[in-house]
């Protein structure tokens, strides 16, 4: 499995993105802040976020995973949602939020890694705007995992150097699952965050893509 460098960069999602840009791989909009700065100035921070980033958003503890203190959140809720993603962390992060489908791949190696054929999490419950803990972990029946994901041969393979190239940026060795979002409005690809230690249940999605 990954080293404490990658474990470290892969759990801290502001550095992680910090890596992915590095390597050239393009990513969402985001914001930072401390708890700190959020319990000082509250407004200032709200305008940074509907600013820089618009509503609806994301908010999310950036060392957290499995969808734990993380909001959409609108105008009315943005506040609230900060108030919990700060009770998990003292590192906050903002995304936009993009109607995208949600593509995963994983990778498997050291030196020269390997990538799996990706998946698809594809949600019928029109009212889960995101997969939250309990979508991820129980079967609800609103969500499936689809593997191989519906994509072109091209765009299967884009998805895998990029995820190979994701892995790499954070100096991973072992195995990870690197997460995307395929906007449906025809943006270009983009790449979420990178899981350095995956599910392996028998309902994660890791496993299933080797299978």
């Amino acid at each position: 499995g990954c080293g404490v460098l990658a474990s470290s960069c892969g759990m801290d999602k502001v550095t992680m993105k910090s890596l992915f840009v590095e390597a050239g791989l393009p990513i969402c909009k985001h914001v930072w802040f401390l708890r700190s700065q959020w319990q000082k100035n509250p407004a200032k921070i709200l305008r940074k976020v509907t600013a820089e980033i618009g509503l609806p958003c994301f908010v999310k503890p950036a060392n957290l995973g499995s969808s734990v203190g993380v909001s959409r959140a609108d105008k009315k809720s943005l506040s609230e949602a900060i108030d919990l993603a700060a009770e998990y962390d003292r590192k906050i992060i903002v995304e936009e939020e993009l109607m995208a489908r949600e593509i995963e791949c994983a990778v498997l190696g050291n030196d020269e890694p390997k990538a799996s054929l990706p998946g698809e999490y594809v949600v019928y419950d029109e009212a889960a705007r995101f997969l939250d803990y309990t979508e991820k972990y129980s079967s609800t029946g609103n969500v499936s995992f689809v593997v191989p994901a519906p994509l072109s041969k091209s765009l299967t393979t884009k998805i895998q150097r990029m995820a190979i190239r994701a892995f790499q940026s954070v100096d991973g060795s072992g195995l990870a699952r690197v997460d995307f979002f395929l906007p449906r409005n025809g943006g270009g690809l983009v790449v979420n965050e990178l899981n350095t230690m995956p599910g392996l249940t028998e309902v994660s999605g890791y496993p299933k893509m080797w299978e």
